[in-house]
């Protein structure tokens, strides 16, 4: 695994120094809620992302631990990603986001019943896709 450089010490730098751009949590969540697995599925999403700058990324999450690159069971020219523990480990950073996002921007109807869902109790949801995604792990 390819050290990341650091700033500093300081744990918010530091995960800044990975994720401080606009493309690796989109990523992630890409991975967490949409099962999107594969750089095709990737380039699908509404953000649209740049080709490089995809490869980029999903380079540096799994150099970082983030991810995982595995074989495509059907092709031998695609392959399959998915999150390592450390990247599931993020799911309650971005349960926070959803809900500190929802307070100051406009939601479509599909982040609103998501927050619901979230909000009838946040730790059961959380605990509930943290094992459902570590059943998937290799």
């Amino acid at each position: 695994m390819k050290e990341i450089k650091k700033r500093s010490g300081c744990p918010v730098s530091s995960s800044l120094d990975l994720f401080g751009d606009k493309w690796s949590l989109l990523i992630v969540r890409d991975l967490m809620y949409y099962k999107k697995c594969t750089y095709g599925d990737f380039l699908k999403s509404d953000e649209k992302i740049a080709t490089n700058i995809l490869a980029a990324r999903l380079s540096t999450l799994e150099d970082a631990g983030i991810i995982v690159k595995l074989d495509h069971p059907e092709s031998k020219v695609k392959f399959l990603y998915q999150l390592s523990e450390k990247g599931i480990d993020l799911l309650p950073v971005l349960i926070e986001m959803y809900i500190w996002g929802e307070k100051y921007f406009m939601l479509s109807e599909d982040h609103i019943e998501f927050l619901r869902e979230i909000k009838k109790d946040k730790q059961a949801f959380i605990d509930k896709l943290t094992d459902k995604m570590k059943k998937i792990m290799v």
